[in-house]
């Protein structure tokens, strides 16, 4: 560990080095990472308290929000740093950060010589990562500081490295610099338990506080309620080729069936005006007649912001990612609203769309052409469309309140710590 892990972090610096000559993604991480020093020396004294929230991702990132802001208001005299792995979370967020209390960074390199003087700006009270990034090098600086180390939304399964050979020795690490995890599920927790990291405990998912929050407070979007009229939408969240191909055949099929569609890359929306010439995109709908709008069979969120509050106007969903290993998109945002969430089975370890097919509130499949048989039958059949939102409203809304369970649990470990 004390050699192969530096040797790995090395490996790592230099494959950024090398690429980001081609990927303009890896550029953004390596230039983003040489100026992480100045930005917290810039912003923090060496006797600032600050709360550290870590996210490799823009995913991780609205996970830990939550908690992030529930420790803010209980401890509204620290500072706040938030740091990320990649630039799709970095930048994305960076462009619209309005708390002038929140510092933003990419987190250096996991090497003493950049991780030391990074710490050393500044006092970190506590810490914590989400999900499951964990840097060792930081967490062993950071615990020797006596900074208060968590995990939160922490996630345990088999096919981590953890469990394959040679793996005991990374979680013996973790056990000794994390104070507690807040798991997910039961079933990670008793992972981890296997692993000897008995230190945790079960406290759900804490993106259910989030998109319950968007739920009940989500303001209209202008036009979408005039394009659907009195017809069934389907929303097409996050969409890559499979889930767009899929609209295609659904219109097809049933052409009194509207359709949003918001690509999880809007370099997709071109491709999108070609595959549905009579489509109109959102950007150009106040150029557009009441009855041209109402007359639109699909229309394409070329603009981004939007999807979180999109569902609201749906009556089922087809959330993108699920058709291939890229990764299934945020399935939660959608049930938050009452309706049946649908998509591809190639994901991988994600509790929530297991629940989902579970309590009959969506339904996994394995190709779009059993995808298009089963809404087909759907699209006609309102009481068991009605039935199928309920279940995915009351999942939601069965889920703890994670945050207030978490922020508890650290209150109760460090009220002579945080002060």
């Amino acid at each position: 560990m004390k050699v192969l892990y530096p040797l790995f972090i090395w490996l790592l610096k230099l494959g950024f080095l090398f690429g980001a000559r081609f990927n303009k993604k890896l550029k953004l991480g390596l230039e983003g990472r040489r100026k992480s020093l100045s930005i917290v020396q810039s912003r923090f004294s060496v006797n600032d308290q600050v709360l550290w929230m870590h996210a490799a991702s823009l995913g991780e990132y609205e996970q830990g929000l939550p908690v992030l802001e529930a420790l803010e208001g209980q401890y509204p005299h620290y500072k706040t740093l938030i740091t990320f792995f990649s630039p799709s979370g970095y930048e994305h967020i960076a462009k619209k950060q309005q708390n002038p209390n929140r510092v933003l960074c990419y987190l250096p390199f996991d090497l003493k010589r950049e991780i030391q003087p990074f710490i050393k700006s500044f006092e970190t009270k506590v810490f914590f990562t989400v999900k499951y990034d964990y840097w060792y090098t930081l967490l062993g600086e950071l615990n020797r500081a006596g900074a208060q180390l968590y995990v939160v939304s922490a996630l345990f399964y088999k096919n981590q490295a953890f469990f394959k050979p040679g793996g005991r020795v990374l979680a013996q690490a973790l056990q000794k610099r994390i104070h507690w995890f807040f798991h997910q599920t039961a079933k990670s927790f008793q992972s981890a338990v296997n692993l000897g990291i008995p230190q945790g405990s079960v406290t759900g998912d804490t993106r259910f506080d989030r998109v319950r929050e968007t739920a009940s407070q989500a303001s209209p979007i202008a036009y979408i309620q005039e394009f659907k009229a009195q017809s069934t939408l389907i929303v097409f969240g996050s969409s890559w080729e499979a889930e767009e191909k899929l609209a295609y055949s659904i219109i097809q099929a049933r052409p009194e069936t509207k359709i949003v569609l918001a690509p999880h890359d809007l370099k997709r929306v071109k491709r999108l005006t070609e595959l549905f010439p009579h489509a109109l995109l959102y950007s150009t709908l106040d150029k557009q007649s009441p009855e041209r709008i109402q007359k639109a069979p699909v229309l394409i969120i070329d603009s981004i912001g939007l999807l979180s509050k999109l569902y609201q106007y749906g009556d089922l969903a087809l959330v993108g990612g699920g058709f291939h290993s890229k990764g299934l998109h945020n399935c939660l945002e959608a049930a938050s609203f009452g309706i049946p969430v649908f998509f591809g089975n190639q994901y991988k370890e994600n509790p929530e769309a297991d629940a989902i097919v579970l309590l009959d509130a969506g339904r996994s499949f394995e190709d779009e052409v059993k995808a298009l048989e089963f809404l087909a039958s759907l699209l006609v059949d309102p009481l068991r469309l009605k039935s199928m939102g309920e279940n995915a409203r009351r999942y939601v809304e069965s889920q703890p309140y994670s945050s207030k369970l978490i922020l508890e649990k650290i209150q109760e470990m460090n009220s002579p710590h945080i002060v």
